[in-house]
């Protein structure tokens, strides 16, 4: 085997193992999905024992709702202007009744995935994907400070302290985690939007930042 037909190999390779790292992914968050709408049903949020949950949701609730109205509007309006075709008519009720579950199920994770604060310490999420656990032995502080980014702006910035992660809502951020050393946490996706990185600092967003910050007091003083 010659030079160029092993680098050939190996970029194959790593294409395949992209790719299935992606539909994994896709397959992860499909079930994800249901296992929020099962949580709402059950009234079961995803919040450990002994810690309370604190929503992220108040910034982006009305968009949602309306993605979700609209979705729903269009799937009858579709209906009546295919129903000639029932080929396609059964298609488009398919893509369309998916589309409402999806983002009804999208809700519900904002719901059912809380920020957590409890003995282990605190767990960052967003949605589907994020879910970020920093025991009380990693962080140093907690601080309230409400910050609004640049739209479209990096989840990580570098800072002469070190690497900070924001998790954003609508590019606002109301509460500082301070560590206390380095320390590797995953997002989704690969560098340099997700993959593992090491920070020094997360910023997040939590719609009762009074109550978040009387949970934090009671762990430290």
């Amino acid at each position: 085997m010659n030079a160029s037909t092993a680098t050939e190999n190996r970029t194959l390779g790593a294409r395949l193992k992209n790719l299935g790292a992606l539909l994994w992914r896709v397959v992860m968050l499909e079930l994800r999905i249901y296992a929020n709408i099962g949580r709402a049903l059950a009234r079961r949020p995803a919040i450990p024992k002994g810690a309370s949950g604190f929503g992220y949701h108040r910034p982006v609730l009305t968009v949602l709702l309306i993605f979700i109205g609209l979705s729903a509007i269009e799937i009858p309006i579709i209906d009546l202007i295919v129903h000639r075709w029932p080929v396609v008519r059964i298609a488009f009720l398919i893509l369309g009744i998916w589309g409402v579950t999806w983002m009804v199920g999208f809700l519900c994770s904002f719901f059912m995935k809380p920020h957590t604060v409890g003995p282990q310490g605190i767990q960052v999420r967003e949605g589907l994907e994020i879910d970020i656990p920093l025991s009380w032995d990693d962080i140093a502080s907690v601080e309230r400070s409400h910050r609004v980014d640049e739209p479209k702006s990096p989840r990580y910035t570098d800072t002469d302290a070190g690497r900070l992660l924001s998790i954003r809502m609508q590019n606002e951020t109301n509460v500082e985690i301070t560590l206390d050393r380095p320390t590797v946490v995953r997002l989704p996706g690969r560098a340099p939007k997700g993959g593992e990185q090491e920070v020094t600092a997360v910023r997040l967003w939590t719609d009762d930042v009074d109550g978040f910050m009387d949970a934090v007091r009671t762990h430290i003083p």
